[in-house]
């Protein structure tokens, strides 16, 4: 389920047409693949309300044409820090996870926490109403995070769900320095999954600081970079719904893109993602495998 990185696109309008629809016969001997994609208007709002028709994908110069098309719906796994340093944001921590749960749709969603990489609170098949109430039921337990073992571990649930797509979201309540992560060898299949992991870290404690970037030693940042996630610095704890409401907006505007592959042929290069819409642009931000 590795996902590799699809090189952007500015729209592609008229310059080229819809080809002729394929027969049955050639159905049958093709595969396909998955493009995640986002489109913008010249005022870089997203664009959601779209058909397979409005699409052009090229794979490795070719042009490939596109089945289907649906709001992206991949598996999101959530890991809350329950370190000791938690325990005065756990208020808040609960109230923006559940909130964010609630915004980014139909989708399998498992829970863990940032010092227990040995079990998920909630599995990726659980139903949403498990996961929404063991979040209520979150407090911190006040032992050590564990961040690359609790990703680690979260990484392979997300491997055995066989999604071409997931993401990982940590909500972190203070820094773990880089010096404190011995556990590197649990970076490998983290990065096999090819799943970004997005970051929200509330650094109070850093805001009045000498350091020339927040967070520059935090080894969640360094996570978040090596997967091509996000790193989002906050400084109150009211502060975690605002960052999260804004990772869901993104992330709902995400599409999946299926595109026929004749020959069932392996990868063939960069794909480019077009739309045939005036002054939109569409972004390809992975393709599965």
């Amino acid at each position: 389920m590795r996902a590799t990185r699809a090189i952007a696109a500015a729209a592609l309008v008229s310059a080229m047409c819809a080809g002729p629809p394929l027969d049955a016969q050639l159905r049958q001997l093709a595969a396909s693949r998955i493009v995640l994609a986002t489109v913008k208007d010249t005022g870089d709002r997203p664009l959601t309300e779209l058909g397979p028709d409005d699409f052009v994908i090229e794979e490795g110069g070719a042009s490939r044409d596109v089945l289907s098309l649906h709001m992206a719906d991949y598996p999101m796994g959530i890991l809350l820090d329950d370190a000791g340093a938690a325990a005065k944001d756990a208020d808040a921590i609960r109230a923006a996870a559940l909130r964010f749960v609630s915004k980014i749709g139909e989708r399998e969603v498992a829970v863990g926490t940032l010092t227990d990489p040995t079990h998920l609170l909630v599995p990726f098949d659980a139903p949403r109403a498990d996961v929404v109430e063991r979040i209520r039921q979150f407090k911190p337990s006040g032992g050590k995070a564990v961040p690359l073992q609790a990703s680690a571990a979260l990484a392979r649930a997300v491997l055995d769900t066989g999604s071409p797509f997931a993401a990982i979201v940590i909500i972190s309540a203070a820094p773990i320095s880089a010096s404190e992560a011995l556990d590197r060898e649990y970076l490998t299949p983290i990065l096999a999954t090819g799943a970004p992991i997005y970051v929200v870290a509330n650094r109070a404690s850093e805001a009045g600081g000498t350091a020339a970037t927040p967070g520059a030693d935090d080894v969640l940042r360094a996570i978040a970079e090596q997967t091509h996630g996000q790193y989002t610095v906050i400084y109150s704890a009211a502060s975690y719904a605002v960052a999260l409401d804004r990772l869901a907006d993104r992330l709902s505007t995400e599409m999946m893109i299926e595109y026929l592959v004749p020959g069932a042929a392996p990868p063939a290069g960069d794909v480019r993602v077009g739309v045939r819409i005036p002054g939109a642009s569409a972004t390809g931000l992975g393709v599965s495998k």
